[in-house]
């Protein structure tokens, strides 16, 4: 306890007297982007509770703390002091009234939890929006620094507009007053149904939290796969499907981007190997099973097959990669097949092909002499 308490005294004194509710939003901000980015930590499951509150209750709240920094009703008073004496004030003028007798303009804890929850359905989108337009765009980390961003200032704002207060007229969360009424309502019933009601309510709450809880850290794996694709960029600097370059100069490069997207439901090691190949298409013709008449069938053969390059990396879970290759074909003719082979895992054949891996995207060039 003392080295807490020694450990406690060490940090600055605004950190110190910050405000309980106030100091938790930044700790669940800290925790949160951690539990998002932090190797080790990002993919287990606690990123789940952590970006839930995050998007959908935090950010309004330090919003809301900041516009209302009062406590809501009524404060507190003296006896006697909170009423107006017959007969003796009644002619007063309305500025000799004691401000103790006047509500304040703060609202209270449940309007405070049901508008955080409103508003951070209405800003986190916003914030979203805002990005869109940006060269960063809507991504894990834009997303992170951006809310964070937005919920730290409007907590310092709420910090500094409470310390401007009275104490007695700023808001604070009843944390003592909760512990004693629910010690109370617990463990000193007034009759033994309550007391069986109380131990019903333990056991169902325990239930609850502990469903919820499997729920979240055991979550359904649902279907495993992986993707990868090609990409251009336009001249707006986004990455579109479109506009692939398909005539290429021998001993010239052009850029494509290629994309990798993990849906393994855990961090996987991927190994894309680039193949150039030169194909031959075969038309056979054979006899159909009805007897009806002869059915063609279009065979494509790999008359050649090098490979150019071979490049690795390491996903997390629901995320995507992106890496930009310079396409530099070396056989010369036209419709060569430019093939992306990805192996989940790093193992690669001694001589990869399509047959070896079900993830694989495919580009027909057309290569002249320089």
């Amino acid at each position: 306890m003392v080295a807490f308490r020694s450990l406690w005294l060490l940090l600055p004194r605004p950190i110190r007297q910050l405000p309980a509710d106030l100091a938790a939003v930044v700790v669940l901000v800290v925790a949160t982007n951690i539990a998002a980015v932090v190797p080790g930590i990002r993919d287990t499951p606690l990123r789940i509770p952590f970006g839930l509150a995050f998007v959908l209750f935090v950010p309004g709240y330090a919003f809301i703390a900041a516009l209302f920094p009062e406590a809501g009703g009524s404060p507190p008073s003296a006896d006697g002091e909170d009423s107006v004496l017959e007969g003796e004030n009644e002619n007063s003028d309305s500025d000799s009234w004691s401000p103790s007798i006047m509500s304040r303009s703060g609202i209270d804890g449940i309007e405070r939890v049901a508008l955080s929850f409103g508003l951070s359905i209405a800003i986190v989108p916003l914030l979203g929006l805002v990005l869109n337009f940006t060269p960063w765009g809507i991504r894990l980390v834009p997303i992170l620094i951006t809310v964070s961003g937005f919920t730290l200032i409007a907590t310092a704002v709420a910090v500094e507009r409470r310390r401007a207060l009275p104490v007695e007229d700023r808001f604070q969360v009843p944390y003592q007053e909760w512990y004693a009424a629910g010690r109370t309502e617990l463990l000193e019933p007034d009759t033994r149904a309550d007391a069986a009601l109380n131990v019903l309510l333990a056991i169902s709450v325990v239930l609850a939290v502990g469903s919820v809880g499997y729920a979240v850290m055991v979550p359904p794996d649902g279907e495993q796969f992986s993707a990868i694709y090609y990409l251009t960029e336009n001249d707006d600097g986004e990455l579109v499907a479109d506009d692939y370059p398909t005539e290429f100069v021998q001993g010239e490069s052009q850029e494509l981007i290629v994309g990798v997207d993990n849906h393994e439901h855990e961090t996987t090691e991927y190994t894309v190997v680039v193949l150039e190949q030169d194909v031959e298409t075969i038309t056979n013709e054979t006899a159909a099973n009805n007897g009806a008449g002869n059915t063609t069938v279009n065979e494509t053969v790999v008359q050649e097959q090098r490979e150019l390059d071979r490049f690795s990396t390491t996903i997390a879970h629901n995320e995507s990669w992106h890496y930009e290759y310079d396409l530099e074909p070396t056989m010369i003719g036209e419709n060569q097949r430019i093939v992306w082979l990805l192996f989940p895992g790093g193992d690669v054949p001694a001589e990869p092909s399509m047959a070896d891996t079900e993830y694989s995207a495919h580009l027909w060039v057309n290569v002249t002499e320089p």
